[in-house]
């Protein structure tokens, strides 16, 4: 695979190849400035990007019509089928947005997702708003299933995101109020994460990496296990604020305005998530 840009040929970064969700069907790479420039030609590119060669995409820009271009080759697929948390359907430039605002955070977060996952990734734009932060993510998938799966925790809650190789994606949604505590069992390949709910236990296996499991236990244990010593808006804090460097800080910030100069950002995002950036200062 080509370190570039298939399109404007220039440097590829890790957000344009994170878990591969910019490649073609015939290998190559688009950044996500492309990326965002084509799908506003086609719709279709945004959510089916690896149906398109780079030969479809070059026929696109150069008859420049809105009418979707059909691939070489035609799959019996429709968009992702999930409604968001408010049981609507969003707009394709909501769901553009809120995708790269979850590309951001991931690369933020260091996320170590396996390639096996990215239907459960196109699905979180759905779930998750703009005001709304990821502070942990990992690969788990449910005890005793095939399918894949990610475990998302958000300040307010945690989501569990599976799908197999057909059908739609399973969605469960567990708010903080119905979480009384997590535990970490651990395992030389596959440890588990449960999470004690009012009146059950769910159990998730983690068995693409062990570290990375770990690492997202850490970071939930200190909202759920000391819920007396927090109040409510405590967890809230404790979510928000990823302990981070100054020095960190500024990087992201120089990378925010990186995608802001190539068009992948949009002023007001930029200035939104510069100041999210710039509160952890304080």
């Amino acid at each position: 695979m080509s370190n570039n840009c298939a399109l404007c040929k220039t440097e590829l970064t890790s957000m344009d190849t994170l878990l591969g969700a910019n490649t073609l069907s015939d290998g190559n790479v688009l950044c996500n400035k492309c990326l965002n420039e084509t799908s506003n030609i086609n719709d279709e590119l945004l959510y089916n990007l690896n149906k398109f060669s780079i030969d479809d995409i070059n026929e696109m820009l150069k008859t420049e019509k809105a009418e979707p271009v059909l691939p070489a080759a035609v799959a019996n697929e429709t968009l992702p089928v999930t409604i968001d948390s408010d049981s609507t359907r969003i707009s394709k430039e909501v769901y553009k947005r809120r995708q790269r605002k979850i590309k951001f955070e991931l690369e933020k977060l260091n996320a170590n997702l396996s390639m096996f996952t990215k239907g459960e990734i196109k699905e979180l734009p759905y779930l998750i708003s703009e005001e709304e932060q990821i502070i942990a993510i990992t690969d788990a998938q449910f005890v005793n299933t095939l399918d894949a799966g990610i475990l998302v925790a958000t300040p307010k809650r945690m989501i569990s995101v599976s799908k197999g190789m057909f059908g739609a994606a399973k969605i469960n949604d567990y708010r903080n109020e119905t979480i009384k505590s997590v535990s970490f069992v651990t395992h030389p390949r596959s440890p588990i994460i449960k999470l004690h709910l009012d009146e059950r236990v769910v159990e998730f296996e983690c068995y693409m990496d062990k570290e990375d499991a770990e690492k997202f236990y850490d970071t939930i244990k200190s909202i759920y296990n000391n819920p007396k010593e927090q109040t409510p808006k405590q967890i809230d804090t404790a979510g928000k604020s990823i302990s981070v460097s100054s020095e960190e800080i500024f990087n992201q910030l120089e990378k925010l305005g990186k995608l802001r100069e190539n068009g992948i950002l949009t002023d007001s995002e930029f200035a939104e998530q510069k100041k999210k950036l710039l509160e952890q200062l304080k």
